[in-house]
């Protein structure tokens, strides 16, 4: 059902904005829904942050795979157990950039090995995938930056001219558009035939996954079937940027599709599991040195306590504790 919904939502959204342009509303497709989408997305992100940063951490609980920081001549693990602040930046690099965590993941399966036995083995294709995917999309993403500036950038032209040398197409075929593709279509297979992942899998894990291979898609097929005029393309882009938004004529309706989904997207973004983007920074398991025995800390968020000792108990209760056979530390001054 999670999954028949989150497909009928995404195909709902495409005819919508199919319908839209065929009414005449590019301004709406266009100028209006970009803009509403950042401004969602822009107080949204602010909104967890600013609340994921107000919670208290009061101990500190930093993940640890590996030796802690202890005697000379024993050698820590500092990039699994750091101890210091360059330790927790370089686990943060590795865990952003290769996601080192997922790399080490694993998986349970049931062999039949002379009886069943659960067994431990490894899953790296979860971790090439999920790469595969995230760094797919920021070059992609990188790549569209000529559409928002009057001269393109040297790095945009580097990232193209690499994503681009195997030219067997024209236009350029660009490698990240197959892996993206290829990414989302493995993430969402594996949630299905996974009996353990479909199981726990929502709307929300399948929405993102369609919406986001709807927008890859759609951006394939302007480029290499629904010929667009890419000099409007650009005068759009650059209004919005420029506050000066300009609606082009006849620039084609998978365009506006492609805008509408993915404004749809950024809005989405800070309420759906994709904010992992922003929490990653903030989570204390990952950005905390984990130094407890080198320093104590005190927890800033205890507040005065009133207490009541034993004494001030025994003093209160000493009489009916001694008539109900109970043992005292200072016998009734009445005994």
């Amino acid at each position: 059902m999670a999954i028949v919904l989150s497909l009928a939502a995404v195909f709902g959204l495409i005819v919508f904005a199919y319908i839209v342009e065929l009414l005449g509303g590019q301004m709406v497709l266009g100028v209006a829904v970009p803009y509403l989408a950042f401004v969602v997305f822009l107080g949204g992100f602010i909104w967890k942050v600013v609340g994921w940063a107000k919670v208290p951490v009061p101990f500190r609980i930093p993940t640890t795979c590996g030796q802690n920081e202890s005697l000379p001549w024993i050698k820590q693990n500092k990039l699994d157990n750091p101890s210091t602040m360059p330790g927790v930046i370089g686990r943060m690099l590795l865990e952003v950039l290769v996601f080192r965590s997922l790399f080490r993941n694993t998986k349970t399966e049931a062999l039949d090995l002379k009886g069943p036995r659960l067994t431990y083995v490894s899953d790296k294709v979860l971790w090439l995938a999920g790469l595969a995917f995230h760094w797919s999309f920021l070059i992609i993403f990188l790549r569209h930056f000529r559409l928002f500036v009057g001269q393109v950038p040297l790095f945009v032209t580097l990232i193209e001219n690499l994503d681009g040398f195997v030219q067997f197409t024209l236009p350029t075929f660009y490698i990240t558009d197959a892996i993206i593709l290829g990414a989302v279509t493995f993430l969402f297979v594996r949630r299905v035939i996974y009996p353990q992942v479909k199981y726990i899998s929502l709307a929300a894990d399948y929405f993102p996954l369609f919406l986001v291979l709807a927008i890859a898609t759609t951006g394939v097929l302007m480029r290499y079937l629904f010929k667009v005029d890419v000099t409007g393309v650009k005068e759009l882009v650059t209004g919005l940027f420029t506050f000066s938004p300009t609606v082009p004529k006849n620039v084609g309706y998978m365009f506006y599709v492609h805008v509408f989904l993915v404004s749809v997207l950024i809005a989405y973004f800070p309420f759906s599991k994709l904010m992992h983007l922003g929490g990653v920074f903030l989570s204390p398991t990952r950005n905390l040195a984990n130094n407890n025995r080198m320093i104590r800390h005190i927890n800033p968020w205890n507040y005065p306590v009133k207490v009541h000792t034993y004494a001030e108990y025994e003093d209160e209760f000493r009489d009916k504790m001694i008539e109900a056979g109970l043992p005292v530390d200072k016998e009734s001054s009445n005994g």
